[in-house]
């Protein structure tokens, strides 16, 4: 009998609680570091982020409870998708010729073709429960804009997403996805606010950043009572809502009657990889895992690797509070690499925490490691991947290689974050030879 390569949950298999591990972070010696007011630089309270935020995620965000039960009426929407597969990449090992086990945790078949409606339908639903009427966002490659304007669409609430305008012009498709879910879509920097008509009086020409986008969603939100913002990664509590991803593959890892040696996934902000590693970290802390983590990043935007751990801006234009996390300057604004989701100027303080006290390990790659990784991945599986996950696969083909040369085996796991099916012209670019290498210069600090 031919050994599976599947191994999918039943729906009653789905979690109930969403896992915190906040708590098992302070139990080891880190206690997390409050958010400061820009103003008085004293810990922000929940009274500070009820302007942008319900009640219901702001508790969430500051919550010392291990488990945090997920409301039913976003299990059912998680219905419709989840539980998502784990697959055993038995085609890429055998092009490999290694030891090694190589498995992944697909997140490609949700409606938005990422991870990304995991907190999405969360963040909407806990609006719409609040009286709020719209939401606000800014949008990298579009995955984050998608799955937001899906889940409004889901709970009748309206939606106003700023693209970052290099991903605006390279992802016309994740436009129109995000269009056709109702919502409104903006090339940021725009003029319609005053954060990106600040931008724009000084670089007409400005491929926009996340941060950016952010100061301009942050801005209609507090300037309008009927809207709240909604953020796709980096605060606890959207770390939080994706560690569905992660319980789910520990079950299925079971299954498959190995513990994996190494857990790989991609960072931006850090919500995939950390709803996807932070069970599995959890056990790490406690003693039940002996594992090593990789979170990898773009060269051209190596915050985890090139950045500097401090308090620093969430957005461009100063208008959120301080976090404590690894950054390259809020101002920095990133070469426009394919991987759009990757192209944030900082990290999310408990996964930037995990890699400073040495819990986690970081890579950076530039556009074309990345690319070589995903063709080979997408040849073998049959799966294109998205940009970002490229940058998982890349590590994850590395470790392979390292176990056939010494002959051990290992068990890798990884996650694919997402599908690449709006990505064509990245794939287009690497093909025809028209990626550069860019990789991050001090002097773009400056």
């Amino acid at each position: 009998m031919a050994e599976p390569i599947q191994f999918n949950l039943k729906t009653d298999d789905l979690p109930a609680a969403w896992y915190n591990i906040l708590p098992a972070m302070a139990a080891a010696g880190m206690p997390p570091l409050p958010p400061l007011h820009p103003g008085t630089h004293q810990p922000v309270g929940p009274p500070d982020l009820a302007p942008l935020f319900p009640e219901a995620l702001i508790m969430q965000e500051v919550s010392t409870d291990p488990w945090i039960d997920i409301p039913g009426p976003v299990l059912d929407v998680y219905r419709l998708w989840r539980p998502t597969p784990l697959y055993r990449a038995r085609r890429l090992e055998q092009a490999l010729k290694t030891p090694a086990h190589i498995y992944f945790k697909y997140e490609g078949t949700s409606p938005a073709g990422s991870h990304k409606p995991n907190t999405a339908i969360a963040q909407a639903y806990y609006n719409k429960e609040a009286g709020i009427r719209r939401l606000t966002t800014e949008t990298g490659a579009g995955q984050w804009g998608s799955a937001l304007a899906l889940s409004t669409q889901f709970f009748g609430l309206d939606c106003l997403v700023f693209m970052v305008k290099a991903s605006y012009t390279q992802k016309p498709y994740r436009r129109v996805f995000i269009e056709t879910f109702g919502a409104e879509v903006r090339p940021s920097p725009t003029p319609t606010t005053q954060a990106g008509k600040k931008i724009l009086e000084q670089n007409p020409d400005s491929p926009g950043s996340l941060g950016i986008a952010i100061s301009e969603a942050v801005e209609v939100a507090a300037t309008n009572e009927d809207t709240n913002y909604s953020l796709g990664s980096v605060l606890n509590h959207v770390l939080l809502h994706q560690t569905v991803v992660g319980l789910e593959a520990q079950k299925q890892m079971e299954m498959t009657g190995e513990q994996p040696d190494f857990v790989i996934g991609c960072v931006g902000g850090g919500s995939n990889y950390a709803g996807f590693s932070y069970p599995f970290m959890g056990d790490k802390l406690a003693g039940k895992l002996d594992a090593t983590f990789i979170a990898t990043e773009p060269a051209a935007c190596p915050t985890l690797t090139r950045g500097e751990f401090a308090y620093d801006f969430g957005d461009t234009g100063e208008m959120t509070p301080l976090v404590p996390m690894y950054t390259l300057g809020h101002t920095f604004v990133p070469a426009p690499v394919h991987a759009g989701g990757l192209r944030y100027h900082g990290d999310a303080p408990s996964l930037s925490m995990l890699v400073k006290h040495g819990h986690m390990e970081a890579r950076a790659y530039t556009q074309n490691q990345a690319f070589e990784a995903g063709i080979q991945f997408a040849r073998t599986q049959g799966i294109i991947p998205g940009p970002e996950p490229t940058h998982a696969i890349r590590a994850a083909i590395d470790e392979a290689i390292k176990s056939r040369e010494s002959g051990e085996k290992k068990v890798i796991l990884f996650n694919l974050s997402g599908h690449g099916h709006f990505d064509m012209q990245a794939y287009d670019d690497y093909l025809h030879g028209r990626l550069p290498e860019v990789e991050f210069e001090e002097t773009a600090l400056k």
